[in-house]
């Protein structure tokens, strides 16, 4: 009897319609466990996956360090334009695995699992591309920590986010983090102090995330955004979001010093000049994405 296997967790014949990522997919059967993540790229959208829906996607230090493996593949490829990161299940990420925070474990792996959460959280907002949430389901914690890192979040409807952590002896104060710069601070220290969840259309007021659709439009409204980032040039949108995550950090006339010399370099790009040139010309521009200046 033949048996199913499975490549990165796509099968081999849905395998040809995706940019292999590494030199040769690696292969799984059945009877094997599964990855912790799914990575997929085709037409310059990389998909991330949370595959471990029977620990509800925890982050424990080998997911931790999966993703971030994930991530940086071939991060600087001009092949990749955007990263979308979901979830298999109904929860998106509940957080870090508890279980790996008994003292058990130690004060050295406790240190290594929030560094690690730390650098991933980081690098979500360093790299070169957008990086995109898709959630459907429950993000408590560092999963709500997660989607507060990305640079965009779309949500379904019955979406929701928590940091309940105080509730089990816990606070969160590493999620705080990324939930701090991304929601008024007593919207954030009411999550903090009370575990209480909100909801997806709460999230969207108050600005955790960017859109809010119904289950069966989230696949195409999150995929329709990460197309519009792939029709700009990858140097510009690169600029940009570094840009803009170093003047938020600033103070007013420090971030209008930094976007404005920013904004004459933008223009000795290849890719400046030929958006503008092309918009003279009533065509459609063609981009390098190349990172190279014409002009000093």
């Amino acid at each position: 009897m033949a048996r199913s296997v499975l490549c990165r967790g796509v099968s081999v014949v849905q395998l040809s319609r995706w940019t292999p990522l590494l030199s040769a997919p690696r292969c799984y059967s059945q009877s094997e466990p599964e990855p912790l993540t799914l990575r997929q790229q085709n037409h310059g959208i990389r998909r991330i996956i949370l595959n471990n829906p029977k620990k509800r996607n925890a982050l424990s230090l080998s997911m931790l360090e999966t993703l971030r493996e994930n991530i940086l593949t071939d991060v600087d490829s001009e092949d990749l334009r955007v990263i979308i990161i979901s979830a298999k299940g109904p929860v998106f990420s509940s957080g870090h695995d508890l279980k790996e925070l008994t003292s058990a474990r130690g004060r050295e792996y406790h240190m290594k699992v929030f560094q690690t959460c730390s650098e991933v959280m980081a690098l979500i907002q360093d790299i070169p591309v957008p990086v995109i949430a898709m959630v459907n389901g429950v993000a408590t914690a560092a999963g709500c920590q997660l989607v507060a890192s990305c640079d965009i979040a779309v949500a379904t409807e019955k979406s929701t986010f928590a940091t309940p952590g105080v509730n089990v002896g816990l606070f969160c104060s590493t999620p705080a983090v990324a939930i701090g710069r991304a929601v008024p601070r007593k919207v954030a220290m009411e999550m903090l102090l009370t575990g209480t969840p909100i909801s997806a259309h709460d999230a969207l007021l108050h600005g955790l995330i960017s859109k809010v659709v119904s289950e069966d439009r989230l696949e195409e409204e999150t995929m329709g955004i990460a197309q519009r980032v792939c029709q700009s040039s990858r140097p510009v949108v690169a600029l940009g979001k570094a840009t803009f995550q170093r003047q938020m950090a600033q103070g007013r006339d420090a971030a209008y010093a930094t976007a404005s010399k920013v904004m004459v370099d933008n223009l000795a790009l290849r890719d400046g000049q030929e958006g503008i040139q092309a918009f003279i010309e009533k065509r459609k521009a063609m981009w390098s994405h190349k990172p190279e200046n014409v002009h000093d």
